[in-house]
């Protein structure tokens, strides 16, 4: 082999590898060739052509589903969040009183997410009280009790009284044969009778003549309705 047909194949094989690294950063475009494809050279460079056109056309097919996908788990988050916002449905049942009717299992993401909802609308609504209504759940243990105590904890507080209601007889049954504590949380039997609870006490509260409030310990004052 002379050296001008080395010089030559050395070049053909240079643009080969030149074409081959831009095919790694993405780039996919073919290498012209005279050379006929009974010819060794020829026939690599027609061959490294059509994979990389057959790399090309699959990576289009890829990005294509990939922006498929993302807008299918787009659209799965969307319902996501309007499926969590009616699952956490707090109402304004009465003047700065709120009520969380629960139904189903609660869990401890579900209960994450009422529990931030029930905050929010404490501070958004200003409200003093929380009725959370359980009468939809159907089966109560220990770990959903505990959710229960802790949101009632978290409203506390914030200034705000929380009831819980709707416990059923075979419910409470169950959770006294477990030893459930719920001596720390306020029920009542429906959601009427914790809101003309509410409504007593504070009728209560407003009817007591005003008097300098004394000073805790720290030197703090209590809030007075």
């Amino acid at each position: 082999m002379n050296d001008d047909r080395r010089k030559d194949l050395q070049q053909q094989v240079d643009s080969i590898l030149h074409l081959l690294g831009d095919v790694t950063v993405g780039k996919y475009h073919s290498l012209d060739t005279d050379l006929p494809d009974t010819h060794p050279m020829g026939a690599l460079i027609r061959g490294v052509n059509e994979a990389i056109a057959a790399l090309a056309m699959a990576q289009g097919r890829a990005r294509e589903y990939m922006a498929e996908l993302e807008e299918k788990l787009a659209v799965i988050e969307r319902q996501r969040t309007a499926i969590r916002e009616l699952s956490t449905p707090v109402i304004e049942v009465w003047d700065g009183v709120l009520c969380l009717p629960i139904v189903g299992i609660l869990d401890t993401g579900r209960s994450l997410d009422l529990t931030q909802a029930v905050l929010h609308g404490v501070v958004e609504k200003r409200a003093r009280c929380v009725i959370v209504d359980v009468t939809g759940i159907g089966v109560m243990d220990t770990r959903t009790v505990d959710q229960l105590i802790r949101m009632a904890k978290a409203v506390a507080l914030l200034d705000a009284r929380c009831y819980v209601t709707g416990i059923s007889p075979l419910i409470a049954q169950t959770l006294d044969q477990m030893g459930v504590d719920l001596s720390t949380v306020a029920t009542r039997r429906t959601l009427r009778d914790a809101l003309q609870q509410y409504v007593l006490e504070r009728q209560r509260r407003q009817e007591q003549p005003w008097s300098e409030p004394s000073q805790g310990p720290n030197g703090f004052v209590p809030d007075r309705d």
